[in-house]
């Protein structure tokens, strides 16, 4: 079986399935962890409707989508600020898909995009919790740096100079 990987605009019917798969599982987990339950529906509805994604779209973004044998399997987006680094987001794989190397390519097809963009440097922010997501982003030379943003949910930020 093999990986592809290709753009796709942010309010297609594949890359709504992705974020509400992604914000599903992202959020279920905090709450879990901090709450005890699962995320309430009507705030998953209200936060996956908030979304649109537009900051992904060109020219200011990407929304990047891997297929694993033709089914769409995860995600990843960058953000393209002018003069500013590039910021990796939305790094996503379904869970039946992990383990095949597709987040590695996600995250390097990201840098690819953000390097053609014309950007030296890639940045991201992620939480505690998602212990394989840092582990990912540091097994890719990303190091964690002092805070970029002031995301509600931030607690580790990564950068990554692109050669």
């Amino acid at each position: 079986m093999t990986w592809t990987v290709v753009p796709e605009q942010p309010g297609s019917p594949v890359a709504s399935a992705l974020w509400r798969a992604y914000y599903t599982e992202v959020s279920d987990r905090w709450y879990l962890l901090h709450e005890g339950r699962r995320t309430d529906p009507e705030e998953l509805e209200r936060e996956v409707a908030a979304e649109s994604g537009a900051d992904l779209a060109p020219p200011r973004g990407r929304l990047l989508v891997a297929r694993y044998a033709g089914e769409p399997a995860g995600c990843a987006g960058v953000r393209l600020p002018p003069g500013g680094p590039a910021e990796l987001t939305r790094v996503f794989v379904h869970e039946r898909m992990r383990g095949r190397g597709g987040a590695a390519l996600l995250v390097r097809a990201a840098e690819d995009v953000a390097r053609a963009a014309g950007a030296r440097a890639i940045v991201l922010d992620t939480r505690g919790d998602l212990v394989e997501a840092r582990a990912l982003y540091s097994r890719l030379g990303y190091r964690e740096t002092a805070p970029h943003n002031t995301a509600p949910y931030a607690e580790h930020w990564f950068a990554k100079r692109l050669g």
